[in-house]
C-alpha cells in the first residue's frame, strides 16, 4: 500500500465514525435543563405580560357608610343661614338608621355603577317659655347616582375608566315649635291668634347631569389604591332666585340673585380584597353643591371618612 492509498484510507475511516458519534445529537431534540441534585426537568420560565385581562363579567354588591359632616349655606323660602357640623358629632343627632346601598357590574370594558344614601338627623331645644316651650328641627338628605363608563385601561393591576350618568338630590327640613302646657304667656298667645304649634317645613329635589373618572391600581398582593372625582350641574336647573332680608324693624324685602346649579366630588382611599368573594375599601369623600333656585339655597359640603364593605361575582 502506497503513502497516498494510506491516506484516503485514514480520512475515510475518520468521517465514518464522526458520523456514527454526531448521529445521536443530531437526531435528539432541543436540550432541556435538569437539576442536579434530583435529575429531573425544569421547564422554561413563562413570562407573564403586565396587562393581564379581566374575566370578562364582574358584579359588585356594597354597603357604603360615609360618616360625613355638614357646612356651609342653606336655607328655604329665601332665608339662608349658616351650618357646621363636623362629621365627629353625626351619630349624635341620627334620628334613623341610613339607608346605603351600592352596585357595580362591568361587562368587558363597559361598566354601570352606582351608589345611594338616605339619612335624617334632627336635635330638640327648650325655649324661654314666654310663647313656646319646645322646639324640634329634622334634617332629611338624600342622594341617588348611577353612570355608565367605559374603560380606558382594563388590566388585572390596573384600571381606568371614564363616566357619564346623573345624580338625583333630596333635601327637606321639618322645624317644630310647640307648647308643652307650660308656656306662661298662654292668654298673649291667645289673643294674638298664635296657634299652640308651629311646623313650618319644606323640601326640594333636583338631578344633576354629571361626568368623571376613576381608576384603580394594586400596589401591593390584596391592597389596591382607589381615586374617582367628578363635576355635574352644568346649569342645569338654574333660573330665578331670590333672598329675603329685613330693611328697617318691619319692612321684609325680596331681592333678586344669580342663580347655579354646580355640583363638585372626589372621593379615594385603599382597598383589600378580604377574600375571593369579599372586600372592603376605607378612604375619604367630599361632595360640595352651589345650588340656587327660586327661593332654595344649599352651597353646602359632605367631608368625612368612607368605609364600605361588599361582596364580588
Amino acid at each position: 500500500m502506497n503513502q497516498s492509498t494510506l491516506i484516503n484510507w485514514i480520512v475515510s475511516r475518520f468521517l465514518i465514525a464522526t458520523t456514527f458519534l454526531a448521529a445521536p445529537a443530531l437526531l435528539a431534540g432541543p436540550e432541556t435543563l435538569e437539576d442536579p441534585k434530583d435529575s429531573k426537568t425544569i421547564p422554561p420560565a413563562e413570562i407573564k405580560p403586565w396587562c393581564e385581562t379581566p374575566s370578562p363579567l364582574e358584579i359588585r354588591i356594597g354597603a357604603p357608610g360615609w360618616i360625613a359632616g355638614l357646612s356651609g349655606d342653606t336655607g328655604a323660602k329665601g332665608v339662608v343661614s349658616n351650618i357646621d357640623v363636623g362629621f365627629e358629632e353625626l351619630f349624635k343627632h341620627l334620628t334613623h338608621v341610613p339607608i346605603v346601598l351600592s352596585a357595580d357590574i362591568r361587562y368587558k370594558r363597559w361598566e354601570f355603577f352606582g351608589d345611594g344614601q338616605y339619612l335624617e338627623v334632627g336635635d330638640s331645644a327648650t325655649l324661654p317659655g314666654l310663647l313656646f316651650t319646645n322646639a324640634n328641627v329634622h334634617v332629611k338628605s338624600g342622594l341617588a347616582e348611577g353612570f355608565l363608563g367605559y374603560r380606558l385601561i382594563n388590566c388585572n393591576k390596573a384600571a381606568l375608566s371614564i363616566f357619564a350618568g346623573a345624580r338625583y338630590s333630596y333635601e327637606g327640613v321639618n322645624v317644630s315649635i310647640f307648647d308643652n302646657g307650660d308656656a306662661r304667656l298662654v292668654i298673649l298667645r291667645r289673643l294674638l291668634g298664635i296657634p299652640k304649634k308651629l311646623n313650618p317645613e319644606g323640601s326640594i329635589d333636583w338631578v344633576d347631569p354629571v361626568i368623571g373618572a376613576r381608576g384603580k391600581v394594586k400596589i401591593w398582593k390584596a391592597i389596591s389604591l382607589y381615586a374617582e372625582g367628578d363635576v355635574g350641574g352644568f346649569d342645569a336647573n338654574s333660573g330665578s332666585a331670590f333672598e329675603v332680608h329685613r330693611e328697617g324693624r318691619r319692612n321684609i324685602v325680596k331681592t333678586p340673585i344669580d342663580s347655579s346649579d354646580w355640583s363638585y366630588q372626589v372621593q379615594g382611599g385603599l382597598e383589600f380584597q378580604v377574600s375571593r368573594w369579599f372586600w372592603a375599601q376605607a378612604g375619604w369623600r367630599y361632595l360640595k353643591y352651589d345650588y340656587v333656585s327660586e327661593g332654595f339655597t344649599n352651597k353646602t359640603a359632605l367631608n368625612g371618612p368612607f368605609v364600605q364593605g361588599g361582596v364580588n361575582f
